[in-house]
């Protein structure tokens, strides 16, 4: 057997693999870009409503947004877009990801697809929208509390923006824990009694998360982001007990034997 012949059938699938993923990621940033330029259209009322938080904070006499760069209003516009733009492809984006990894998944794992998909743009929208309308509202009147006679609020419209659109990013993967914790059982990588056992340290890490999601300073925020994240850790679990299959719920009663033996 020549060996140049061995080598060119190992890179074949590896080659085609590639290709699908090419493949996968074009169509996903074309949708993205598609909706990027819809989200255009209404540029203004995306930005309005985005820095909704903090012009009224900044509402009370405290000052207003300035753009103080030549094209910085511009390419904030541009930046609204994009988030809104991703926002709307989202359920493309991650339908391409899914459909990229289904050859390698079992049949029964690969009619979770369509509920992936929805549970999993449900949970990003709702975390954003949470951080949005409830965390945002709290930070930016935290924040707008120290000026004085000395200092004067002229926040940038660039810089609130870029804190903005980071938090709202962040919300909305924090919201995603079910999706990992479910995937985590499902594949058995950690069984839902490892999870449940190990729930304390889960608590830790939200509320480490907590503070360092949050630029403000005030533990009203920071609680505000660890608690749902939390929450959705155990909501994990339990969809991961009910609808992970047999390697979520066979390994926890593999390891409940176990520890019942050993004592």
């Amino acid at each position: 057997m020549v060996p140049g012949t061995v080598i060119d059938e190992s890179r074949a699938p590896l080659t085609q693999h590639l290709a699908e993923l090419r493949n996968r990621m074009i169509k996903a940033l074309g949708a993205w870009i598609l909706a990027s330029i819809l989200a255009w259209t209404y540029k203004e009322q995306i930005f309005a409503q985005l820095l909704a938080p903090a012009v009224a904070a900044l509402s009370e006499g405290k000052g207003t947004l300035q753009a103080i760069a030549p094209g910085e209003i511009f390419f904030t516009y541009i930046k609204g877009a994009l988030l809104a733009g991703f926002v709307i492809a989202l359920p493309v984006v991650l339908w391409q990801a899914w459909s990229f990894e289904a050859p390698g998944l079992y049949p029964n794992e690969k009619r979770l697809a369509v509920p992936f998909v929805l549970v999993s743009t449900l949970l990003f929208v709702s975390g954003a929208l949470f951080g949005h309308q409830i965390v945002f509202p709290i930070m930016f009147q935290f924040l707008s509390e120290f000026e004085s006679e000395f200092v004067q609020a002229a926040w940038s419209m660039r810089e609130v923006f870029s804190m903005t659109t980071t938090m709202f990013l962040a919300f909305g993967a924090s919201f995603e824990m079910p999706v990992v914790v479910f995937f985590l059982a499902s594949a058995g990588i950690l069984t839902v009694g490892q999870l449940l056992k190990n729930f304390p340290y889960a608590l830790l890490v939200c509320f480490v998360l907590g503070a360092v999601l949050t630029p403000s300073t005030d533990w009203v925020s920071q609680t505000l982001l660890a608690v749902p994240m939390a929450v959705l850790y155990l909501l994990g679990v339990g969809a991961a007990w009910i609808f992970g299959g047999q390697r979520a719920r066979g390994a926890a009663k593999t390891s409940a034997l176990a520890t019942t033996s050993e004592s």
